[in-house]
């Protein structure tokens, strides 16, 4: 019997933990000037989610991509977790996603070609659940496999939600729990046996398998009906390094209690076991010049874990907080109140 194939064998990284780090990000685009036209309502100042750009008499189109190497083994539920993180960025807009185009890299001298059909079909599924549809793409032979989507999507302003609007005295909501990093890279390191029932791995896995392919329309929907001011989705950076850009992008601070945060099952155990993903330490890295309160490293390090398709992060008026995480809850989510947003340096966290 031939081996099944180790997908994250073929990556460098697992995940959104294969990006960029947020330091070379900001030294990067440091030497760009930002776009600007009279229908660009959201562009690249506050290292938003997505573009969005008015269109005259009807809703406003919003547009991002996303992709990364294999997260997991399985390459139908690579594909399905690909498909989520990259229509989040949608959602955390306010927006609804109307299309998107497949981006496909594939070593086709060493995985067959219908593993990447089985990619595609759970992304497909996906998007089926979520009501968009797949119009094609582009494929190349690449050196290791990536796969991801182009998504457009449209907004109404009135509902549309950005990184900079936040103000002091919001609740903030975090929709999903912390740990695909640390997961990932478990998996990453670990032999496949590990994620099979009855494997030291299977529960966490299976938990972090459902966060990342449970979309976030459920929390756009609750952020709106809440009046939030702004929202993000916590992905690549961290909590940590998304709540920073929020409230440096909206000139406040915040205040997060750690232990009101929800981890995915055996987080904790797979830190302790050191699972840190590189992506996670260069989150910590950037994010701890801003970081302020009383902490360990242990806490420090989960809040900074490198998310795929994470959950949102909402600001919204303190009295619709707990109303907005308790129905989520219903809905079968996990969502908590985390902190508040505070006045304060612009960008500054503290934890407690």
């Amino acid at each position: 019997m031939t081996d099944p194939v180790r997908l994250t064998a073929f990556s460098h990284g697992a995940g959104c933990a294969c990006k960029l780090g947020p330091s070379d990000l900001v030294d990067l685009l440091a030497g760009l000037a930002p776009p600007s036209h009279a229908d660009l309502l959201v562009g690249t100042e506050t290292g938003d989610d997505a573009a969005v750009w008015r269109r005259p008499g009807g809703p406003s189109l919003v547009a991002t991509t996303d992709f990364f190497t294999p997260i997991v083994d399985d390459a139908r539920t690579w594909g399905r977790v690909a498909a989520a993180n990259a229509v989040s960025d949608v959602y955390a807009m306010g927006g609804h996603p109307l299309f998107a185009l497949n981006l496909v890299a594939w070593p086709r001298d060493q995985l067959p070609l219908d593993l990447l059909g089985e990619v595609l079909a759970g992304a497909a599924e996906i998007a089926a659940r979520g009501g968009w549809a797949l119009v094609g793409g582009h494929t190349i032979d690449g050196v290791e496999p990536l796969y991801g989507q182009a998504v457009v999507g449209e907004v109404d302003e009135r509902s549309l939600l950005t990184n900079a609007g936040a103000r002091p005295g919001d609740a903030l909501v975090l929709t999903k729990a912390l740990g695909t990093g640390l997961v990932a890279t478990a998996v990453k390191r670990s032999d496949a046996r590990a994620v099979a029932p009855g494997g030291v791995l299977a529960g966490p896995y299976q938990a972090a398998v459902e966060s990342m392919t449970t979309l976030n329309a459920a929390a756009r929907d609750a952020a709106i009906a809440a009046g939030a001011h702004a929202a993000t989705d916590v992905t690549g950076f961290g909590l940590l390094g998304h709540l920073h850009r929020m409230a440096r992008a909206s000139g406040v601070a915040a205040v997060v209690e750690a232990g009101a945060v929800p981890l995915l099952p055996g987080a904790r155990e797979l830190l302790s076991e050191g699972f840190v993903a590189g992506g996670t330490q260069r989150n910590l890295e950037f994010v701890r010049p801003w970081l302020a309160g009383t902490f360990d490293d242990a806490d420090a390090t989960l809040l900074a874990d490198a998310q795929t398709s994470g959950g949102l992060l909402i600001a919204c008026p303190l009295e619709a907080g707990e109303e907005t995480a308790s129905r989520l809850r219903g809905e079968g989510h996990v969502a908590a109140v985390i902190g508040s947003v505070v006045g304060g340096h612009a960008g500054t966290v503290t934890l407690r």
